[in-house]
């Protein structure tokens, strides 16, 4: 005797089904991309994503091109992110120590309230340049997972070293002087 399954049943199934594959789906389109990462590690200095935002420390917008011919710290960073209050200080010291050089801090502020993020860099005394990227668009395009995250792109716009975590002065001497010292 064969049997044939209840029209309720099988919707179920069909249903558990197409929902398994929404959350695969989900999974793996939120995946961080880690291809900078793995090209960095590689050797290569992969192009630097575009990056266009509204400043957070005046009107208008700031792009990451706009500095092209300087080495750039970029800097994702939230106001409640405890290891971003921790690594502010160093930040703001290596700005004044770079400027000079041709370098810059450029802090992104992330999925954060403007006015919690004004109030840190108010708080902090930061006067390196800040854009904000409320809804955390680009993100993706970086591969940033966590906060505090740092790429530093060279002269010619290409991410040269990524640090996946708070940055501290012996990263900034190993990692950044030596690009500070290249030509474009």
């Amino acid at each position: 005797m064969k049997r044939v399954l209840k029209p309720v049943p099988l919707a179920a199934i069909a249903s558990t089904a197409a929902l398994v594959a929404l959350l695969a789906y989900g999974v793996v389109q939120n995946e961080p991309n880690r291809s900078i990462d793995e090209a960095v590690a590689s050797g290569q200095r992969p192009n630097a994503p575009a990056l266009e935002l509204p400043r957070l420390d005046a009107p208008g917008r700031l792009s990451l091109a706009s500095l092209r011919g300087r080495v750039v710290v970029l800097n994702f960073w939230a106001s409640w992110c405890i290891p971003c209050r921790q690594e502010s200080p160093l930040l703001e010291r290596w700005q004044h120590r770079i400027a000079a050089a041709g370098g810059t801090i450029l802090g992104v502020d992330v999925l954060d309230l403007t006015t919690d993020a004004r109030a840190f860099v108010h708080r902090y005394r930061l006067t390196y340049p800040m854009v904000r990227d409320g809804p955390g668009r680009r993100l993706a395009a970086f591969g940033v997972l966590g906060y505090p995250e740092t790429l530093l792109i060279d002269r010619r716009g290409h991410v040269a070293a990524t640090n996946r975590g708070p940055v501290t002065e012996s990263y900034l001497q190993r990692a950044l002087l030596p690009l500070l010292r290249e030509h474009a």
